[in-house]
């Protein structure tokens, strides 16, 4: 193993910080480490809004539904779908984009999204730093939107709370290795009775540290997914112009 994999393997969603400022050195290089991921066709569909203004902070803990901890962590990073670029780029040709009429945008964008932002935690992981990546603030995508004053064709996908760990997280099993990695094709043998020992598995890892609300992964899962739980999504994306329908 080395320190890289070590960073990787050991990931934990923090969600106690402390008030201890993040040096705009250490910050610039987190910012690079996100700046320099792939994008597929060199698109560069990703921009990044950083946030280090508190009210502005609490602004977004609102938004996301009343998460304490992006109030809490001195920096918040919110990932953006950015197809605005690349309009003004093909404009310069004379030329008129429309792939971001397409779902294949919505997928390709979100896909380098998530590069940049799996780059900006490792980064911000090695230099002693906590993360924990918010999806919430999806819960309510116009008023982030208006927030951070976004033009047509872009999208807040996701967030990164950034800070110095106050108390830190427990790391929580995960389901079996055999249901992420498969081999050649996909395989379903077992799926369900692997799933069940997992329920059992974290169900005795939440009473181990003290968790009297901890659910069976069936039954947390079940809570989001039983239920289309950000219905303002499809929405905010089709007024910021882009398309599903292609």
């Amino acid at each position: 193993m080395n320190s890289v994999i070590d960073t990787l393997t050991s990931h934990r969603s923090e969600r106690s910080f402390l008030d201890t400022a993040i040096s705009d050195d250490t910050l610039e290089a987190i910012i690079a480490s996100a700046y320099r991921a792939p994008t597929s066709v060199n698109s560069q569909q990703v921009s990044v809004i950083v946030t280090r203004d508190s009210a502005r902070r609490s602004q977004i803990a609102a938004i996301a539904g009343g998460q304490p901890w992006i109030a809490q962590a001195p920096v918040f990073l919110t990932f953006v779908l950015d197809m605005h670029k690349s309009e003004q780029a093909i404009a310069l040709n004379g030329e008129t984009q429309i792939a971001h009429e397409s779902i294949e945008s919505l997928v390709s964008g979100c896909t380098d999204i998530g590069i940049a932002l799996a780059s900006a935690m490792a980064a911000a992981r090695s230099a002693g730093l906590g993360v924990v990546p918010i999806g919430g603030i999806r819960r309510s995508p116009d008023e982030m939107i208006d927030l951070l004053e976004l033009p047509s064709l872009t999208f807040p996908v996701v967030g990164l709370a950034i800070g110095y760990v106050d108390q830190p997280a427990h790391q929580k099993p995960r389901l079996p290795l055999a249901t992420f990695r498969h081999t050649e094709t996909y395989n379903k043998d077992g799926l369900p009775e692997m799933i069940a020992d997992y329920n059992r598995e974290i169900q005795q890892h939440w009473e181990t540290i003290g968790r009297t609300d901890g659910d069976s992964w069936s039954e947390s899962v079940g809570g989001y997914y039983k239920n289309i739980y950000f219905p303002k999504v499809l929405p905010a994306i089709i007024k910021q112009g882009f398309g599903t329908g292609k």
